[in-house]
């Protein structure tokens, strides 16, 4: 799978970055992304891999979406922010392929 991205620093969202930590061999390159930057930072420190990358993002905003996709390049993006934004999620991941 390689490159992914999961939108959300939540509940759910740090049980699945624990999973997904913990198969590396499938996803080579992770990067967890939230509206709340030092919340995915804290995730990161929980599961103790300093490689995870993190960033802050405006999941209501489709342009600094857009501009996450296009620098990252993730070949799965993993959406689970809060689901009004579902659509805006979606509307980058069209944009940008």
């Amino acid at each position: 799978m390689g490159k992914v991205l999961m939108i959300g620093a939540g509940g759910v969202a740090t049980v699945a970055a624990f999973k997904i930590a913990q198969n590396a061999d499938v996803f080579t390159d992770f990067m967890i992304a939230s509206r709340t930057k030092s919340k995915c930072d804290r995730i990161v420190k929980a599961i103790g891999n300093p490689n995870i990358k993190t960033a802050q993002v405006d999941a209501d905003d489709v342009e600094q979406l857009k501009a996450l996709f296009n620098d990252y390049k993730p070949e799965l993006v993993i959406n689970l922010a809060l689901p009004y934004q579902d659509l805006t999620i979606m509307e980058a991941c069209l944009a940008c392929g």
